[in-house]
């Protein structure tokens, strides 16, 4: 299967490169570019396609909103990978609450967008530990604290509970199954019936909400 991707950012030269990036890979190829949100949803209702590669920050309407608007009409649709200069940018945790799956730094080597790209093709998502500590860190003081009423995660089991608090560090099931003596298999059904249970559409929502929930903060 060719995975179809979508290019949408306001430099030429970045697509340009993008584009060259992508159309190398013998399983994927480009279908569609954008200058920027508006015309990315225009592209998306007219070409098929499986993953966006989106820009952050870019004019008329930027990659936020765009996200949310794509995911919103499309919930079933194309996948969304940010591409951003700065690993702290707060749009892009902005972004990843709206339905992103993960987010990739402009400076990433070749195979590293490609492998992003396979990735959330294949229903994961693209946040590296480093980057997501820092970022979620950096965000903190903008995270409500646990909201009143009913607990959103009171229908988890505990062991269910301790899967979502290591995803939420935003490591791999491997390494998750290593540092909780699992398998991979084991931890990978556990992650799927978490995120079946609070109606997430990926890990990177996890994340999310795991902070947001107050199962693990900044820092801890």
């Amino acid at each position: 299967m060719t995975i179809r991707v979508v290019l949408v950012d306001d430099q030429e030269l970045v697509r340009t490169g993008l584009a060259m990036v992508v159309d190398s890979a013998d399983d994927m190829r480009v279908v569609g570019e954008a200058a920027d949100g508006e015309r990315a949803l225009d592209v998306v209702a007219t070409t098929p396609a499986d993953i966006v590669l989106m820009d952050v920050r870019m004019p008329r309407l930027d990659g936020v909103e765009a996200t949310r608007r794509l995911l919103a009409r499309y919930p079933d649709g194309p996948r969304v990978v940010l591409l951003t200069t700065f690993d702290l940018d707060e749009h892009v945790f902005a972004a990843l609450k709206a339905g992103a799956s993960g987010f990739l730094l402009k400076d990433a080597t070749a195979e590293d967008v490609l492998s992003a790209v396979r990735a959330v093709h294949a229903g994961d998502a693209v946040l590296a530990p480093s980057a997501t500590r820092r970022l979620l860190a950096r965000v903190a003081r903008d995270l409500p604290g646990p909201r009143p009423g009913p607990d959103p995660l009171e229908r988890l089991t505990p062991r269910e509970r301790e899967i979502l608090a290591e995803v939420a560090t935003g490591e791999s099931n491997a390494e998750i199954a290593a540092r909780l003596h699992l398998s991979e298999a084991t931890v990978k059904t556990h992650v799927g019936r978490l995120l079946a249970k609070l109606g997430l559409r990926d890990r990177v929502q996890a994340v999310v909400l795991a902070y947001e929930s107050g199962v693990v903060r900044p820092g801890s």
